[in-house]
This record gives structure tokens, sequence and C-alpha cells, in this order.
């Protein structure tokens, strides 16, 4: 029997303790607990690691907290467009969704992509009637409504600016998971909202498969957080894989040398979470804090904000 983990992320950027108040930080560190004890609740029981990351990322998903589901920034034209993808590393099926609207769970509608579409990829209008017909639940606009992600897009709705974060500093609003269940499988899911104030249907790299999300059985499930444009670029989550499958590098190595290194001189801020086929886990990011958790086997949960920690 192989060593069950997981790991989750709420997103990275520049989160210190002064930006935060006693109330709001224990907010974060509770809902990542809660998150990453359900997932490994799902894996201790015998669940699959696909189950694992898309149960911790809908409850994710459902918090005002994070920029995904419930808590997406708003777009240029004041509506809500939610990417994001899940990835199986027996079989390497993947499901993904970009530029989707009122999708509750928007990971759950990429699961049912990975299950019962012979495509991998679906966007906008399209991705919504197939999450109709297969009963993935929708919400009306103003579930989707947080006070303060309005404010910021208002600040800036008519100027041509776009925002990267959804607080006063520079936060990548980004969840996702990855996780290694009983039967050696590894998995990989990812969910965002975007930027605030985005226009041109704009997409990052959450949804998209080897650059926000991957997952391999022979390597490793990455689910990244960070500028997504560099991510892309660098193909940031398959780079990792490469780097273990052809090169023969250690999970700590090939995160360390992509996001600390090639990433730092590209330019680009952020960090992942990753799991390999033996349980080992690393929660590497460049950027000032990145809300983190993971669980191996039944340790105690490790719940994370600030570099420090």
């Amino acid at each position: 029997m192989t060593d069950i983990a997981i790991a989750i992320h709420g997103g990275a950027g520049t989160i210190t303790p002064a930006s935060m108040t006693p109330e709001l930080e224990q907010a974060y560190k509770n809902a990542l607990e809660t998150a990453v004890e359900a997932g490994h609740k799902i894996l201790a029981n015998g669940g699959t690691a696909l189950d694992a990351v898309e149960h911790a990322v809908v409850l994710l998903e459902d918090s005002p907290l994070f920029n995904a589901g419930k808590g997406s920034v708003f777009t240029k034209d004041g509506k809500h467009e939610m990417d994001a993808a899940i990835m199986c590393g027996k079989t390497l099926a993947a499901g993904a969704v970009a530029g989707v609207r009122s999708i509750r769970n928007p990971v759950a509608l990429s699961r049912a992509i990975l299950e019962y579409s012979d495509h991998v990829f679906m966007s906008g209008y399209g991705a919504e009637e197939f999450a109709r017909k297969y009963g993935i639940a929708f919400e009306p606009e103003d579930y989707f409504f947080d006070a303060l992600r309005y404010k910021q897009w208002r600040d800036v709705r008519d100027t041509d600016m776009f925002i990267l974060d959804h607080t006063v500093d520079r936060k990548f609003g980004t969840v996702g998971a990855v996780a290694l269940d009983m039967e050696g499988n590894v998995a990989a899911a990812t969910s965002t909202g975007g930027m605030t104030n985005k226009n041109y249907n704009r997409i990052g790299d959450t949804p998209i498969i080897g650059a926000g999300t991957y997952a391999n059985n022979k390597t490793c499930a990455i689910s990244c957080t960070g500028h997504g444009e560099y991510f892309i670029r660098a193909v940031v989550a398959y780079d990792i894989s490469c780097l273990m499958e052809y090169k023969g590098y250690s999970l700590q190595q090939a995160c360390e040398h992509v996001v600390m290194d090639k990433l730092v001189h590209f330019g680009g801020e952020g960090g992942l979470v990753a799991v390999d086929a033996a349980g080992n886990v690393a929660l590497p990011f460049n950027s000032v804090g990145m809300y983190r958790a993971s669980k191996q086997r039944n340790e105690t949960a490790f719940v994370g904000i600030y570099k420090s920690e």
C-alpha cells in the first residue's frame, strides 16, 4: 500500500502579516485546513486521488476568501469568467474549461469533461451547454458577488488596467490541489477566477494542461498559482515532470529549479504544490507568501501562509 499525500494552495503573492488582521489570517488557515483534511479523509478511506483533489478544490471554490468559484473576481464588463482543469496521472486523462460563467464549481465541470467527453478542453457557452447536459450546478450572478472584489473592479473598470490580485496587495488568486492515493495514482486540479478587470476573454495557465496543471504517475502531480502568462510560456507544470523523467531530478530539485531559478530569471512570480509517486510533497514559491496546506500519511496537517512558516 502506498503512502497517501495531499497538498493544496489558495494563491500566492505579496501576502504579509501586516496586510492581515488576526481574524482574517485565521479564516484563511481554517479554510485551508478544512479542505486539506477533507481531501485526506477521502484518501485515507481508500478513495481516488481524482476524488480527493476535486473535493478539496470544490471546498476552496465555495469559499469567498479565494479567487475561484464563489470568490471569483470581476471582468472588464462586470461579469465572472472562470477557468479550471483536472488531470489523472494513471491514464493522463484530463478535462479543462475556460471562460465559463455561472458555474458553481468549475472543477466539477472539468471532471465531467474528463469522465464523459472525448475532448479535453471546452470554453464559454459550449462548456456551459455540456454542464447542463451532465447536471453541473449553476448559480445566479449574485452568488458570485463580493463587496471587496466589486470595489476593486469599480476603481479600475474605466481604465485599461487589469489587476493580478484580488486584495490591495499583489496576489495571484488561484486554488489547486494535488494528491497521491493508496493505489499509487496521482492527480491534480486547479481553478481560478482570473484577473480583475480582465478583457478580451483572457485565459491564464490554470486550464492549460502542462502549464498550470499536470499529473503523471511516472513523475508527479502539479498545480500552479502565479502570473499565468509566465507559467504558460515556461510550461511550468510539465517542465517539472520532464526534469524528473528525463534528467532524474527529485521532486524537490525539479520544483526548486523551475520555480526559484527558471521562473525568477524569466520574470515570473508565484508558486505551486506538488506530490510525487513516492508521497513526497513540495510547496515552493518565489513570492512573499502562498496560502498552502499539506498532509502526508497520518501526520498532522501543515498549514502556512508566509515564508517563515
